[in-house]
């Protein structure tokens, strides 16, 4: 699948403004570029496009609200001073796994004023000699590279996670809202019997199962008569 239709089904009948999270991981890209973004998605905080074969960033959209940006197992080899314009308020950038093979190409991150966090991991870049202290020469306002801060010390674990938590939390009544509601009734349904026919240790293992219902709902007449079947299905020894 191509980035553009993933975009398109990521949405699910949302507007672009109601996007804050938007993971395109190993789709194809066209041309190396990044197509079906724009600049509606004005709440975009969190993108990811993890192999998608991008050669450059220069078609972003303008996204002022971005925070965090994983570019990662790409080709990207330079034109990062877009980025400055498109995604003035990025505080994590991951490019790891791209072609950047020496410290002028980076050189530019240096307008991102807010960057704390930045990944070259497994690029050319690291190779040369005092890599890490130019790095931090050239970009001062970086607290942590490749995990790592000034020091040596690796970067906690929970700063990573309370950012995406704080995504989460924001959005938990939306997620809600996301859920068909044709799958919010028939989950309702098929609950409601299973608590008479399967008792209640079988009804925790179906919650799960209602997650991936989202996607691939089954019809409520064939599900109950799946699980009925597995009941009265004779033990073997």
């Amino acid at each position: 699948m191509d980035v553009k239709n993933r975009i398109f089904l990521e949405l699910r009948n949302r507007k672009p403004s109601d996007v804050k999270e938007l993971v395109l991981d190993n789709c194809r890209s066209i041309e190396g570029r990044i197509e079906g973004l724009s600049d509606e998605f004005e709440e975009l905080e969190f993108l990811s496009t993890i192999n998608v074969g991008l050669l450059s960033v220069a078609n972003l959209p303008k996204l002022n609200k971005l925070k965090k940006l994983e570019l990662s197992d790409n080709r990207i080899s330079g034109g990062l001073e877009v980025l400055a314009e498109k995604c003035p308020n990025l505080t994590h950038l991951n490019l790891s796994g791209n072609k950047i093979k020496d410290l002028g190409t980076i050189e530019p991150l240096k307008k991102l004023d807010s960057l704390r966090s930045l990944d070259l991991f497994n690029c050319e870049v690291t190779n040369l000699n005092d890599y890490r202290e130019n790095v931090f020469r050239f970009l001062p306002q970086l607290t942590y590279l490749d995990g790592y801060d000034r020091e040596d010390k690796e970067a906690p674990d929970s700063d990573t996670e309370a950012y995406l938590e704080g995504i989460d939390d924001e959005d938990e009544d939306d997620d809600v809202a996301r859920i068909p509601a044709p799958c919010t009734f028939s989950a309702m349904c098929f609950l409601n019997n299973c608590i008479g026919v399967l008792g209640p240790g079988k009804i925790f293992r179906d919650v799960h199962a209602q997650t991936h219902e989202r996607q691939f709902p089954m019809n409520l007449q064939t599900r109950t008569s799946l699980e009925m079947s597995a009941e009265t299905r004779p033990e073997h020894p």
